[in-house]
This record gives structure tokens, sequence and C-alpha cells, in this order.
């Protein structure tokens, strides 16, 4: 095992060391908070991946792999789905914008005003995204040390939260394209072959199966359904999925880059469903399919290529904590601080440091603390879904809706999704249905019922969309 904690101490050095290294980079707001939108499609590519597949995606698939066979592979092809949705339909607006958060685009496109409920919901979304992220540092220090969680927490926590306060953006898209290449080489090319391999290949795990591990309906079209209302949606209107969309250098960048990086989750989510399909040839009897991860990779993997595979997992978990963070704190700095004090959000890079080391603690905190994390992240996505997608996809497809509409789709929607988790149940499926029909109905109903927007605010909206109205360097 020394060689494995050698190869792990390694690379958490390295991702604090490429914080330094992004320390000078970001001297200005906009370098710490998008990395000055100066990426090109291979790094582009590359930090979406990472910050996208998480610890949900790589332990989680796995498990659902275990459970499920191939068709655990649902939830991350609902990601790469949802990423190729947005670069296809939405990236070359987005860019254009120039614009640091969803509320700002909100407010541009309905004349200002809304931010107030966006922010607060894109903000209590990321935090807890944070927080759901950071808790599954744990996993990985448990089976390398046999730490107890709130210490792998608050090692994990302190990395994340250090590399990012130092550098920002630059920082996080350095340690994304290290961590991207980690889960390929760790995931792919190694776990993957070595597990089929293992199993006696596909004969092999069939010889041992049920039929339904290789059917892609076994999951049941219920899990499928819901799959893809929360995590495509979503990714079409996450901050911290913006906030990656907001480097690049230029419209085709972010469309071109954004579908490499979507069909990237789709290899990813069927590598991970086959290494715990071959995980349950394997080792039939594990209690938790969520150890399946830990049990493969203790089992079959020989010493020093161990410490690279946890290195990967880690690396997923780190990437998409790293990306919620500096989302957290660009909606806390942009969007909520300025409504609660009255004051203008911080405009300058050290004011945004603080609000990222702030929340970083914060999230830390929290996630030693909180145990139901499936619930936690359950209500911040059914609060984001249901609260904001239509508004924003209103936004940038139908001139005609309008900002009270745009409030009160936000308001019925969030205070439905809540209502249904309280009364039915957390996980009920309905509250995502029941969300999204009470706020596009009221998005509808109240944008033909009142005035249409400012003509002069829709002729600015369409400057900035076309890229002819460029905000000043910041």
């Amino acid at each position: 095992m020394a060689l494995d904690y050698a190869v792990i101490a390694l690379y958490v050095f390295g991702m604090v060391g490429m914080g330094w290294w992004g320390l000078r980079r970001a001297t200005s707001r906009s370098e710490y908070l998008v990395a000055g939108r100066r990426l090109g499609w291979p790094m582009y590519a590359g930090t979406m991946s990472a910050v996208v597949l998480g610890g949900a995606s790589t332990i989680g698939g796995v498990g659902l792999g275990y459970r499920w066979g191939v068709s655990g592979a649902w939830l991350v092809l609902s990601i790469g789905l949802g990423i190729l949705a947005l670069s296809a339909l939405f990236a070359r607006r987005i860019v254009r914008l120039k614009v640091y958060t969803v509320s700002e685009m909100l407010d541009l496109r309905y004349g200002g005003g809304s931010s107030a409920v966006s922010g607060l919901v894109m903000w209590g979304y990321t935090l807890m995204l944070t927080v759901t992220s950071t808790i599954a540092y744990s996993t990985i220090f448990n089976v390398l040390f046999g730490l107890p969680k709130a210490l792998g927490v608050i090692i994990g926590g302190t990395v994340v939260v250090l590399y990012s306060v130092l550098g920002g953006m630059w920082s996080i898209t350095l340690t994304d394209i290290v961590q991207f290449i980690v889960k390929t080489v760790g995931i792919l090319f190694l776990l993957l072959p070595i597990a089929v391999v293992s199993a006696g290949g596909f004969d092999g795990m069939a010889a041992r199966l049920d039929a339904a591990y290789f059917d892609m309906g076994h999951i049941g079209v219920e899990n499928i359904v819901t799959y893809l209302l929360i995590f495509v949606p979503g990714l079409l209107i996450g901050q911290d999925i913006w906030q990656r969309v907001f480097t690049a250098r230029t419209p085709a960048i972010a469309t071109w880059g954004g579908i490499g990086s979507g069909l990237y989750c789709l290899v990813y989510a069927f590598a991970g469903a086959l290494i715990g399909t071959a995980g349950k040839a394997l080792y039939p009897d594990i209690a938790d399919k969520d150890e399946a991860f830990a049990t493969i990779v203790e089992n079959l993997l020989p010493t020093g290529v161990r410490g690279l595979v946890l290195a990967a997992a880690l690396a997923a978990m780190m990437s998409t904590a790293s990306g919620a963070l500096i989302a957290s704190a660009t909606v806390a700095a942009n969007d909520v601080w300025p409504r609660l004090t009255g004051r203008e959000g911080s405009r300058d890079v050290h004011g945004n440091r603080l609000f990222t080391l702030v929340l970083g603690l914060v999230a830390i905190g929290i996630a030693v603390v909180l145990n139901d994390v499936l619930a936690a992240l359950t209500v911040a996505y059914n609060i984001l879904v249901g609260g904001l997608l239509v508004a924003i996809v209103g936004a940038l497809v139908w001139p005609r809706g309008t900002r009270p509409a745009a409030m009160a789709s936000m308001v019925v929607g969030a205070a439905t999704s809540v209502l249904v988790m309280v009364f039915v149940d957390i996980y009920a499926n309905a509250a995502i249905y029941y969300a999204l029909a009470a706020s596009l109905l009221c998005y509808v109903v109240v944008s033909l019922a009142t005035p249409r927007t400012d003509p002069e605010v829709l002729r600015r909206w369409e400057q900035r969309v076309q890229g002819e109205e460029l905000e000043p360097v910041a």
C-alpha cells in the first residue's frame, strides 16, 4: 500500500501546486471567475467533462451497474445528454452574453429585478452541490487510511478550498485537466478492462448473471424518466455548468468542445456500468452497492495501479466540488450579497477570494454534520429545475416572456416542488412533474396577461446575444 499512498500524496500536492500557479494568472475578476474567457477547445472540453463527472458519476455509476447491470448507465447518460443539449442549443448565445451568473442573464433579458429569487435558489443549489461532493471524499480516505468521515471531509475539503481560493477558475481549470486525464486513464484504460477480463469477459459475465443485467430497461422506466427530467434540465441551467461555458474563448469552442464533452460522458456512463456489472459477477454478495467500487479496486488491482484508480475517484469528486464552490461564491458575490446589503457586488479579485474562502469553510462544516446526502441533493435539484428551468429557457427562446411571468414561475415552481416533497415524499418523482407543469402554466398565462417587455430591453438583449455589446474589461 505504500506505493498507493505515494501516488495519492503526489496527486494531492500537485493540486495545491497548481493553485499556487493559478494565483499568478488570476489578477482580475474576469481571470478569477471565468479564466479570462480564454479557454480553447481541448481545455474547455476537459474542464467541462471534469466538472460534470463527479463522485456520483464514478462511484455511484459503478454502484448502479452493480445493482442494475448496463442499465445503470442511465444516470450518467442523462448527464451527457444534458451537456449535448446545452452545447448544441444554447452555448453560443450564453458565451456572447458576457455575464458572470445565470441571474445576470435573467436581469438582462427581463429588465432587472429577477435576481433576488433566482440568485437565492441558484446559490442554495450550488452550495448543496459543494457539500455533497465534499462528503464523498470520506469514501476514498476511509478505503486508503481507515479515517473517520469527518477527518476525510476536512482533509479533502481543505485541499479543494485552498487551490480554489488561490487561483479561482484558472486553478480549477488546470486541476480539472489533470483530473480529466487521471479519470480517463484510471477508469477507462485501467479499471474497465481489468474488471471485465477478470470476470471472464462478456461471455463470462453472461454465464454468471441474469439476462436482465444486459437489458437497458432493467432499471425501470420510472427511474429512467426521473434521471432525464432532473439531470438534463439541471445541466441546462446550473450555474456550475454555465460558469464553464463562460470560460470559452469563442461561441464555436463552447459548442463543439461541449459536444465533445457530452460524447465523452456517454462513454464514461457505459464504462461505469460495465465495471459494476463485472463486479456483480465477481463479488455477488456486496451488501451496499455504493461499496462496489472500493471492493473492486481493492481486490482486483495491484499496488500502484490501485493508488492511481483511487486518485481517479478522488479527482472526480474534487472537480465537481471545486466547480460548485466557485459557482456558489460567484452567485453569492454578484447576486445574493448585493440584494441583502444594498451594496454593489464584489468587483475585485480579493473580494471574490474572500467569498470563496468563507463558503468553502461553510461547506466543509455542513459536510461534517450532514448524513442524508441523497436527500439534500434531491431537494437541491428539484428546487433548481422546478423553480428556474422555465424562466431561463423562456428567456432564451420566447421573446413574449415577461419579467412578472418569470418571477411568478420561479416562485410557483419552487414552492410546488417543496410542497410535494414535504407532503408526499422527498424522493417522489411527482415533485418535479408538478413543479414544471405549474411553473410553465404560470409563465405562459402571466406573460400573455402582462405588457410586453420594454423594446429597449429586448434590443439590448439582442445586441448581447449577437455579441455586439461587450462588457467593460474587469
